[in-house]
């Protein structure tokens, strides 16, 4: 078991379960390198249905080299409409290639507009807007270019396979001889791979992750701390100009000289500080009302991202005790999976958890070696109750570490989270082709799970590069 890069290890990600040597090589050269394309899960009316019962009009959309946020933004002012009327079922990479499923409130479709770098298909209306998580999971095709030991990724094919555990049956043509580690071969089909399903970097900013040092900080009941560590807490990846108009908030909290200082870029941050010299800052409703001016898709996000983060600390700690991923042990909580998932997807249903007793253990061990149950964390909230035996001890551990407990997150508005539990092991079939220094990595997960950190096994490096 090997540590992560400490850019990882940062946001709760300490270890890659393959030992082999990484493959290398650059991700998203072009945008066409990273493709993705949602499962659809939601159910869509014709174009011509009545605007009264069905005013939310659908539309898929591939974009090419978007910010799922930016491109809701763009979209919204070419319309001429409030921003929180666009809404989609998930947030994606900018710097690939997405198609996915957006819906407008109240307007005609033929108002849509074009937009460059997205080619957009009214499809339908509905009901009620596409919500976040509206999708069954995701399908990626994935370049890795220039990979300096691409002869490496048959090994850690290997120890992904032997991660996965469950009954060992295969969905394409590998066989056992994909198993073994001869670094010079690559299974042929597909094959049964698993990581730890951990929320990847992109959860807590690529290049500067504070995401859930924000969330922490509201959690923890501090909003001063929450604006701090968003428009404060310089990182050395960012421009040197930047870095200096966030070591100047930090110093001084000086709201309207940060605005002579950030860059105009920092848009949300520069919307916290306008509200901040509007309200004088005198209080902790002050700090939370700037806050609540980001839009509440990243109000959530902060939250989230601090869930994220403990969820992640208890995967890892998981790893260092060396209790299994694919099958549980006694205190465990599993969740079964989702009847109603498209087939060939795996999808853990959440709701329908089981806690795993000693008198039920192997008949839940059956279950889980057939996909039909997988073992499960928390994403703590209000509502968690926690895992009894060692898990529970992991969990328990991890919360005080970072000094949280279920009620911390009784909290206003869009901050508030009752939690929920989330499978630990993330289980795939995995196709890998080589051409030359290159390999295409071709597979799908479940929504919410990340391909980053299927890619990271491989490629054993800095994320951001």
């Amino acid at each position: 078991m090997r540590e992560a890069h400490p850019i990882e290890r940062a946001v709760g990600m300490d270890y890659y379960v393959s030992d082999a040597d990484g493959v290398g090589g650059r991700l998203r050269v072009a945008p066409e390198d990273f493709r993705v394309t949602e499962l659809e899960a939601f159910d869509v009316a014709p174009v011509d249905a009545d605007p009264g019962g069905y005013p939310h009009v659908v539309c898929r959309v591939e974009l090419r080299d978007w910010d799922t946020n930016d491109f809701a933004g763009a979209l919204s002012d070419r319309l001429g409409i409030s921003r929180e009327r666009v809404s989609w079922a998930g947030t994606k990479d900018k710097r690939a290639v997405t198609r996915q499923l957006f819906s407008v409130d109240g307007i005609d479709p033929g108002d849509v507009p074009e937009l460059d770098g997205a080619d957009i298909e009214v499809i339908g209306r509905a009901g009620r807007p596409v919500l976040f998580g509206d999708l069954a999971g995701n399908a990626f095709e994935i370049v890795v270019r220039d990979a300096e030991l691409p002869e490496n990724a048959g090994p850690v094919v290997a120890d992904l396979r032997a991660f996965a555990g469950g009954d060992g049956e295969e969905s394409g043509d590998g066989g056992d001889e994909s198993a073994s580690a001869d670094a010079e071969s690559l299974p042929e089909g597909e094959m049964t791979a698993g990581v730890p399903n951990y929320f990847g970097q992109q959860r807590f900013g690529s290049r500067r992750p504070v995401t859930h040092e924000v969330g922490l900080e509201i959690v923890h009941g501090d909003w001063a701390g929450a604006v701090l560590a968003y428009v404060g807490n310089p990182h050395d990846r960012e421009p040197e100009a930047t870095q200096e108009a966030r070591e100047y908030v930090e110093e001084t909290r000086d709201w309207a000289g940060a605005l002579d200082r950030l860059p105009r870029a920092l848009g949300y941050e520069r919307s916290m500080c306008h509200a901040l010299v509007d309200n004088g800052a005198d209080g902790p409703e002050d700090f939370r009302e700037a806050v609540e001016t980001l839009p509440t898709n990243l109000q959530t996000l902060f939250v989230n991202a601090a869930q994220s983060y403990v969820f992640n600390r208890i995967l890892s700690a998981r790893l260092e005790r060396g209790l299994p991923f694919d099958r549980p042990v006694e205190g465990d909580v599993v969740c079964f999976s989702d009847s109603e998932a498209p087939d060939g997807l795996a999808l853990p249903d959440p709701d329908r958890t089981q806690r795993v007793t000693g008198k039920r253990l192997r008949t839940v061990e059956r279950h889980c070696e057939r996909g039909r149950a997988f073992v499960t964390a928390p994403l703590v909230g209000t509502e968690t109750e926690l895992a009894d035996g060692a898990p529970g001890e992991i969990e328990r551990d991890v919360l005080g570490d970072v000094g949280l407990e279920p009620a911390d997150f009784d909290l206003p508005g869009n901050f508030h989270s009752e939690g929920t539990r989330r499978a630990i092991l993330l289980r795939t079939d995995l196709g890998v082709e080589r051409d030359g220094d290159d390999l295409t990595f071709s597979f799908s997960l479940p929504k919410g799970s990340y391909a980053t950190v299927v890619l990271r096994e491989f490629r054993k490096g800095d994320p951001d590069e």
